[in-house]
């Protein structure tokens, strides 16, 4: 009966919510929230700043951190990591989701398949073992980054969002033997942000609804992928997670109408009649943002804002057109009265001439009178760079020098 229930409020969601207001959506989780990527920027939230148990979906910050170690050159994608014997004997612990290692050696990039496809918990101790020579040390980095992006109210004490108790003698010194990885939905949507953003590559292994390991093939966890049993176009990521604590959880990404969102729903209800009630919640989640929000163009690449110009000094010419680098586009709730405040800043460094095209010349801010929740999940609100347009040549030297005067009599006065 619950089964029927929730089908039937999924399909409410999808045929009337051009209709429905964020008070009155009903989408069985706990704790929720979706987010515009690009700018941070909250589009829905419910009782999202509780730190709750959120297993698996620990594993994107390992990977962050495995990415991060690629880039310093530490590592790459085909170097080889031994086995030890603690993620090794893991693998065959009913408990916990594994996949057999018998070879005892593969490579960075088959480790990074097998943790974020099919959620191996073994290929997530061996990376954080590579990287920081012991789990421990690894958990030691994943609570400093966590930290550094302003996350304070974290309990991390693992690499793979296990139970402590499925861990035996290899927990982390001080923790309690029950004890699993918490964050709230806020702090997983900051981290899932952080990683689509710097790596996006990673999309490119957690869009696959299949991949092979040590000549297996192995099957995605998120439902959601293409010939999936709840597909919905768009999505190509990103993370499940399912412990007894933690219930079923997932962080989705998906492009709607323009918008890269992200999605998150933490320990689904009726999750104990309904296999797919996690994918089915983002699923409503999504309809109810895609009638809710789009994307305004505010600036066309190479355009600038209502002749947004940069002063330069020395120069033949005594300005600059600031323009557009790229698109750039707000996000907007439909029918609101709240309108942004646009404006666009020089740069607070006085720019000197010979200045090339495609200098940054300024930044274009708005303040955003629409909010919802804390607003955004960025502390600074966003910001796009503007550039100078052309090429501005050095002026005649008589008045440089003049200009050189003018400026030392009022710095003096």
């Amino acid at each position: 009966m619950k089964k029927i229930i929730l089908t039937l409020l999924t399909l409410t969601l999808i045929s009337s919510s051009s209709t429905v207001m964020a008070q009155d959506l009903n989408i069985p989780a706990k704790h929720i929230i979706a987010v515009e990527a690009n700018t941070g920027k909250i589009l829905y939230e419910k009782d999202a700043t509780q730190p709750v148990e959120i297993a698996s979906i620990t594993k994107l910050l390992t990977v962050y951190l495995v990415y991060e170690a690629i880039e310093d050159g530490s590592i790459t994608l085909s170097t080889p990591v031994e086995i030890s014997d603690y993620p090794y004997k893991l693998t065959t612990n009913p408990k916990a989701s594994n996949l057999p290692m018998e070879a005892r050696k593969y490579t960075v990039g088959e480790l990074l398949e097998a943790t974020l496809v099919p959620s191996a918990n073994s290929s997530a101790i061996a990376l954080a073992e590579k990287i920081a020579g012991s789990e421990k040390d690894f958990v030691d980095k994943m609570r400093a980054k966590l930290l550094e992006w302003g996350i304070k109210d974290a309990t991390i004490v693992n690499s793979t969002g296990l139970n402590n108790e499925i861990l035996g003698d290899n927990i982390y010194p001080g923790s309690k033997k029950d004890e699993e990885n918490k964050l709230s939905a806020y702090d997983v949507s900051i981290v899932a942000r952080n990683l689509i953003r710097k790596y996006p590559q990673v999309l490119d292994i957690t869009k696959k609804p299949s991949s092979t390991f040590g000549g297996m093939t192995i099957t995605s966890t998120n439902y959601m992928l293409e010939g999936m049993p709840a597909y919905r176009g768009g999505f190509d990521g990103l993370k499940t997670g399912t412990t007894e604590k933690a219930g079923e959880s997932f962080v989705g990404t998906t492009v709607e109408k323009g918008m890269r969102v992200i999605t998150v729903i933490l320990n689904a209800e009726h999750q104990d009649s309904n296999p797919y009630v996690r994918f089915n919640a983002t699923s409503a989640l999504m309809d109810y943002i895609s009638s809710n929000f789009a994307l305004r163009k505010i600036v066309q690449k190479g355009d600038t804002y209502k002749d947004s110009k940069a002063p330069v000094q020395d120069g033949k010419e005594n300005t600059v057109a600031a323009v557009a680098q790229e698109d750039i586009s707000l996000v907007e709730r439909l029918g609101t009265q709240a309108k942004p405040s646009i404006q666009f800043i020089p740069s607070s460094k006085s720019l000197t001439a010979p200045l090339e095209a495609g200098t940054v010349v300024g930044n274009l801010t708005y303040e955003d009178n629409d909010l919802i929740g804390q607003g955004y999940i960025t502390t600074e609100r966003p910001s796009f760079e503007l550039v100078s347009a052309k090429k501005v040549e050095k002026g005649f030297f008589l008045k440089i020098w003049w200009n050189q005067f003018i400026r030392f009599i009022n710095e003096k006065l």
